[in-house]
């Protein structure tokens, strides 16, 4: 294949990838297409975080959103999965991050704070039993399951609830083990009803309490521990004291969980490819520094919404309301994934020699070119390459609209000396226009108009393929209509205005 690489063998046993569907969820139809690339590409499972997207049954159909899959659509996706042999772990969350639930008005009443729906109330008998008919549902659909993900991570405003302030004004009572019981409940509930599955939790909760607490807590022996950092410069001296802490800990197995898309800006159209190699190269060296047999596998996450956070971290969709921008399409990330599994899977180091590579796993091609100022790898988007992955159409066309709508749409009404100069906003409120000046931007903005509708009827038509129309309609509603709308009223308020001079 291509020179200037050494092969070596994976330091990691699992090598799953996320599959966020709070947001844009693909349908079953492209699942089909993409699962084959990721086995070609090394890939041996899926981390299912279904949120709104499950057919939650009962008393938790509420929770459903509106295109969730249907029972016979999941039955078909783990078909698919175990066909290309991707081992499943579902994620379902029961403490933080809970909006998709807590917004609702039946469980409202179950909020950590009243205001704010994104973590449920630790004390309440019904917060328990919520999540656990949530992961007693999910698992009815899943067979021969070995891991099951409770989520756990960034749990706001934890102890601010008014039942917490009392609990916490007890003598020996700390935020800590508030936490630590809840998990252990939720965990200590999988365990029980189901004895081969071994609950995973987020760590970020878990870095900053003292070995004692954590030993004394029992979470070790419930648990496995998914530690996620997604920053390029991620430090691996301190990530390697962490793994120590929780060895001592009593913790057997690790999780590592680096980004191949979505963990940069919550207006993040295209792929910041060498943001996330670069955090994927430093998790290699983290595991090369790694105590043998304690890494249990890495997850490439893939986040698809956000949400206001503390500290403004990353963000999540609340569905129905507070809703935030949908931004990274799985066809986007697509080529930034198969270049991080089969740089983690096969290949290490050696790219500085290659200028201009492509890789055809299984007929999939890509073609590549060195990013000199970032010294990894970015996509070649010249228009004489094309790629062949599934939905790089849609890449394609999202590309384009990314780097030049808006871009052109202000070099003319901007920076046009005719349009700035002679119809200006006074000019256009009162219809005025002088009769030399309408030919000499009327055609430049009517080419401008018919060849932005062209590509994007073409990109509504790939994406609805691919995605329900909701999330199609959303992602054109907020990176296509605005600039499409401001060149379309100011081409009606040219007409007006020619009108006028008749």
């Amino acid at each position: 294949m291509e020179e200037n690489r050494v092969m070596v063998s994976s330091p990691f046993e699992l090598r799953l990838v996320h599959l966020d569907l709070k947001g844009a969820p693909p349908k079953v139809s492209y699942l089909a297409q993409i699962f084959p690339l990721f086995h070609a590409l090394g890939a041996n499972g899926l981390l299912l975080e279904y949120e709104d997207m499950f057919p939650y049954d009962g008393e938790l159909k509420p929770l459903q959103a509106n295109d969730a899959y249907s029972s016979s659509e999941i039955n078909e996706i783990l078909k698919l999965a175990k066909l290309h042999e991707l081992e499943v772990v579902p994620l379902i969350q029961t403490f933080g991050h809970m909006e998709f639930v807590l917004k609702h008005k039946e469980f409202c009443h179950l909020r950590e704070v009243a205001m704010f729906p994104n973590t449920v109330n630790p004390h309440k008998e019904e917060s328990l039993k919520l999540v656990s008919t949530m992961i007693e549902q999910v698992v009815a659909l899943h067979d021969d399951l070995r891991w099951f993900h409770i989520g756990c991570d960034e749990v706001y405003y934890l102890g601010e609830g008014e039942e917490s302030k009392q609990w916490l004004q007890e003598e020996g009572n700390t935020i800590e083990k508030l936490c630590l019981s809840h998990m252990k409940a939720v965990a200590s509930h999988v365990v029980s009803a189901y004895p081969t599955v071994k609950p995973i939790v987020w760590d970020d909760m878990l870095r900053g309490m003292s070995e004692k607490t954590l030993r004394e807590s029992g979470i070790a022996q419930l648990t496995e521990l998914m530690i996620w950092d997604y920053s390029p410069d991620l430090d691996v001296d301190s990530k390697a004291t962490l793994i120590k802490k929780y060895q001592k800990c009593d913790f057997s197995k690790l999780w590592f969980a680096s980004a191949f898309k979505g963990a940069t800006g919550v207006n993040q159209c295209l792929t910041l490819i060498g943001h996330h190699l670069k955090n994927h190269e430093q998790w290699l060296k983290v595991a090369e520094s790694s105590p043998a047999g304690i890494i249990q596998g890495i997850i490439l996450t893939g986040w698809q919404r956000w949400l206001f956070r503390k500290g403004e971290r990353r963000c999540r969709k609340i569905p129905g309301d507070l809703q935030f921008g949908n931004r990274h399409l799985y066809e986007v990330m697509a080529p930034t994934s198969r270049l991080q599994r089969h740089f983690w899977q096969q290949y290490h180091g050696e790219w500085g020699m290659c200028k201009l590579f492509t890789f055809r796993p299984n007929g999939y091609q890509a073609q590549w070119v060195r990013d000199k100022v970032h010294s990894c790898p970015i996509l070649f988007l010249n228009s004489d390459i094309s790629g062949t992955f599934p939905g790089s159409e849609i890449l394609s066309l999202v590309t384009q609209i990314t780097f030049y709508l808006k871009s052109s749409v202000d070099e003319l009404l901007e920076n046009n000396r005719y349009v700035t100069g002679w119809f200006s906003p006074y000019h256009r409120k009162r219809k005025k226009i002088h009769p030399i000046m309408i030919h000499h931007f009327q055609p430049d903005a009517l080419r401008l108009l018919t060849k932005w509708t062209t590509v994007t009827q073409e990109l509504q038509t790939a994406m609805e393929k691919t995605f329900f129309i909701s999330a199609a309609e959303e992602w054109m509603e907020e990176n296509v209509q605005p600039s499409m709308q401001r060149l379309q009223g100011t081409i009606d308020d040219l007409d007006r205005a020619i009108q006028a001079l008749s």
